[in-house]
């Protein structure tokens, strides 16, 4: 849990992967926990080697499509009778239930839920204004990430002082896709806190001035060697175009923009469901079980076509006769 609270402040994507049923004989032990890389690694204990390929395969999966899944590995009598005392699931929910067979040697059977933990939206707010504390409060309380920068400043100075950084530099911080940078500091330094944004591989960067003075900090970025294509990534005047208006109501056009860009495909972080490292699955051809190739201790050629295998039954199976699995 520790390790997964450490990836969830690097807004790290991961899956969170826990044993919530088992029978034994299982290495797999009720409450037993993992958590799964976008690269296969896996840090904690789930299972032996039957079940852990296919349940890095399955948290893979969900890191694509970003939805839970409840595996049933394996034989599942027993399973209604363990939940009527308390022990599984809640009587009835079979909703996303995938069942896997686990046709190995152990007879064993347990249940794991995965579930995808994906970075939430983040705004990084830069300045010293009342609008700058208000867009953290909104971006907070419909439940994105809020940072606050005060190049110079002091976070008493602020209504949430843990949110505030004393500096405009951004590399210190996790920006990514789904990260807005919204600047706020008056004309005090647009254009260098505009230079850092740029740097970064923020989703959004908007500018709070008026129309008149972002052509004029546009300008001034130019002389910088900002092009017209860095200078496009910024939106100025920031957010909803309402006119004149308060500071706080200038958060919610702000926070309502991000929103509705967000809903329009933006500050999402694209789908990395394959990444170059992702471990190379083969399929078991007795048992029909995933196996990672690089892992795979059981491995025989037959006809010039490589087959792993879970287990040395199942390869022991496989050599004595290959044609009963469908090969001559």
């Amino acid at each position: 849990m520790a390790r997964a609270v450490e990836l969830r402040a690097q807004r790290q994507r991961f899956v969170l992967a826990a044993v919530i049923w088992r029978r034994g004989p299982s290495s797999g032990q009720q409450g037993s926990q993992a958590v799964i890389l976008p690269d296969g690694t896996v840090r904690g204990w789930l299972g032996g080697s039957c079940a852990e390929p296919t349940v890095i395969a399955e948290a893979l999966a969900c890191l694509g499509h970003g939805e839970p899944r409840l595996l049933c590995l394996g034989p599942s009598e027993g399973r209604d009778r363990d939940r009527s005392r308390g022990t599984g699931l809640a009587e009835g929910r079979d909703e996303g239930l995938r069942r896997i067979a686990m046709a190995c040697e152990s007879e064993g059977a347990m249940e794991v839920y995965l579930e995808p933990v994906l970075p939430a939206p983040q705004v990084v707010v830069i300045g010293r204004t009342p609008a700058v504390d208000a867009i953290a409060a909104v971006a907070l309380a419909i439940g994105w990430d809020a940072v606050v920068i005060d190049d110079g400043g002091r976070a008493e100075d602020h209504e949430r002082p843990e949110l505030v950084r004393t500096s405009s530099d951004l590399s210190g911080l996790p920006v990514d896709r789904a990260t807005a940078v919204v600047v706020a500091t008056q004309g005090h330094y647009d254009d260098a806190a505009l230079a850092a944004a740029l740097a970064t591989d923020a989703g959004y960067i908007g500018l709070v001035a008026s129309a008149k003075r972002a052509e004029a900090v546009n300008d001034y970025l130019r002389t910088q060697g900002f092009d017209d294509g860095d200078l496009a990534r910024v939106s100025a005047p920031a957010g909803l175009d309402l006119g004149r208006i308060p500071n706080r109501e200038i958060a919610a056009a702000v926070i309502a923009d991000l929103v509705a860009r967000r809903a329009g495909g933006q500050l999402l972080i694209e789908a990395e469901a394959a990444p170059r490292d992702r471990p190379v699955e083969a399929v078991d051809p007795v048992c029909g079980m995933s196996v990672l190739v690089a892992d795979a201790r059981y491995h025989t050629i037959h006809d010039g076509t490589d087959y792993y295998f879970c287990a040395a039954g199942c390869q022991r199976r496989f050599e004595a006769s290959p044609a009963v699995f469908g090969l001559g």
